[in-house]
């Protein structure tokens, strides 16, 4: 009974973490023309390097640049000096919001199904929603806090 409630648990977790994708790209649209969106654009949940390191942001990073991941985005892409890293800040932000949005509305569902089905059923949602949107929206705060610092050297020239 836990094995089955963890297994299917999990399998639910994984393709209702994909779905999400697509209810956070709305939602950001939504809440793109909101004066809360300024706000959101410079969230810092972990603002710690080791922290992050302790984590495994540096081992998720290299997953998402050495694996199918890496063809996803690619707004979010620096060509050589003369990339507009305001822009790929901005594509960053859009992603990142996007990944937020998708954890909660899974998170909400895992919730939801830890009362109907049991715990393990919920929390077991939770491992797939973590690696596909927890890990992603982490990662994105960390590039942009290595842009902004890039952006502040470029206004100092």
């Amino acid at each position: 009974m836990v094995t089955n409630h963890l297994l299917t648990g999990f399998a639910f977790g994984l393709s209702l973490s994909i779905v999400s994708w697509m209810v956070g790209i709305i939602g950001n649209a939504l809440l793109l023309k909101t004066s809360y969106y300024e706000k959101l654009s410079h969230l810092n949940f972990i603002p710690s390097k080791t922290l992050n390191k302790a984590l495994g942001i540096w081992h998720f990073k290299w997953l998402v640049k050495n694996s199918f991941f890496r063809f996803l985005n690619q707004a979010i892409k620096v060509e050589g000096k003369q990339t507009d890293l305001a822009s790929i800040r901005h594509q960053m932000t859009l992603a990142e919001v996007s990944h937020l949005i998708g954890f909660v509305f899974v998170t909400g569902a895992a919730v939801y199904q830890s009362y109907n089905v049991s715990l393990i059923f919920g929390l077991a949602m939770m491992i797939p929603n973590t690696l596909l949107n927890g890990y992603p929206s982490l990662l994105q705060q960390e590039n942009k806090r290595r842009i902004d610092q890039l952006l502040k050297g470029q206004k100092l020239r």
